[in-house]
């Protein structure tokens, strides 16, 4: 098992636009083709201000790839990309892939 972490610097100002846009756009097709996702979390109070942080699961690096295939292969994903895109509420984006460490188990 492996977790795709990514954290997203929000804008300032921001933050609820981009969750409403992507709350409605986003999520329900990275949830058809990605499944639950491990968590997905803000950041607004403590440590860097406006983060959005979101995390899913995968049995593999190969299984991760074709999820997220299928994720850009499918028309209302590149919909919603390209109204994020414009809407410019991202300022960075960072992304890690964790593995756990041999005495946690994910499952």
């Amino acid at each position: 098992m492996i977790i795709d972490h990514r954290t997203y610097d929000i804008k300032p100002g921001c933050l609820p636009k981009f969750l409403q846009l992507y709350g409605t756009e986003g999520f329900p097709v990275q949830l058809k083709h990605l499944g639950q996702p491990f968590g997905y979390f803000t950041v607004t109070d403590i440590g860097p201000l406006n983060q959005v942080i979101h995390m899913w699961k995968y049995e593999s690096l190969a299984d991760r790839e074709a999820k997220r295939g299928a994720l850009q292969a499918d028309p209302a994903w590149q919909a919603y990309l390209a109204k994020s895109a414009e809407a410019g509420y991202v300022a960075r984006q960072e992304n890690k892939i964790l593995k756990a460490a041999p005495f946690f188990d994910l499952k």
